[in-house]
């Protein structure tokens, strides 16, 4: 098989989960470019069905948008049996859907971490688990959680103490579903994004956020936050028959943070 057929997805189907903006949609866009047919769900269900018909026109696959809250098991496993009833076969999925709430500790409410934990672990689990029980009647499937820098580090900039522990948590967990799915040929393997521009970063990283911004753009060896097409070539890879010999790893793309600790 040559590399280009490593790489192709055509045929294939992917669930993004806050898919119909930010970094999930580019990740998104980056599975349609290689071949794959993409459901694009998230709460906000208009969005998902603008981001669906955008991608379709750009790339020519075939788009699903789905309202879907992923910290509901009923709403889980809906998606999974839409994505089903629609394309016949569900071989990706990208957990992308995610919330962070600044504060710090003291101030941190109940109802905020849970809300945090609920979308970001819980959440990934509930879609991990669903999309794995027609992945292994095909014994095949590729699913990506989405991790960040600060699963790893955390940072003076801003407190954020349910994001970084969901994210954190994300981390073990995408090792334990790896070795507990490749014996059914299904690969769980996660991404940590550095600082990308997004509608929850862009407050932080913006230069007039308690003049902050510098201080994170400093803090990249790479002297730039993430760009429109830096999180693909990783989806893609984490997605192809290229990574069938990975899994429970955990694919950073930060222009080099981590690489300072």
């Amino acid at each position: 098989m040559n590399v280009k057929e490593l790489f192709d997805l055509t045929g294939k189907t992917a669930i993004v989960t806050g898919g119909y903006t930010g970094i999930g949609k580019q990740m998104a866009y980056g599975l349609a470019e290689a071949g794959a047919n993409v459901v694009i769900a998230a709460r906000n269900y208009d969005g998902c069905v603008a981001a669906a018909k955008e991608i379709s026109e750009a790339t020519g696959v075939r788009t699903l948008p789905f309202k879907c809250d992923v910290s509901s098991e009923a709403d889980a496993a809906a998606m999974v049996a839409a994505t089903m009833a629609e394309f016949g076969r569900l071989d990706i999925l990208v957990n992308n859907a995610g919330v962070a709430l600044g504060a710090l500790p003291e101030d941190t409410t109940l109802e905020d971490w849970e809300k945090v934990i609920g979308i970001n672990l819980t959440g990934t689990f509930l879609c991990a688990r669903e999309a794995a029980k027609e992945m292994i009647k095909a014994r095949n499937g590729k699913i990506i959680n989405i991790s960040s820098v600060m699963g790893y580090q955390t940072t003076s900039v801003v407190s954020a103490p349910a994001y970084v522990a969901s994210k954190g948590a994300v981390v073990t967990l995408t090792k334990d579903l790896a070795v507990r799915w490749i014996g059914h040929n299904i690969n769980v393997n996660a991404i940590a994004p550095g600082w990308f521009p997004t509608n929850m970063t862009t407050p932080v990283i913006s230069p007039e956020f308690m003049g902050k911004g510098e201080e994170l753009l400093a803090s990249i060896p790479a002297g730039r936050f993430g760009g429109p097409d830096d999180l693909k070539g990783a989806t893609v890879l984490l997605a192809s028959r290229a990574s069938d010999y990975i899994t429970g790893e955990v694919l950073v793309v930060d222009g080099g943070t981590l690489s300072r600790y």
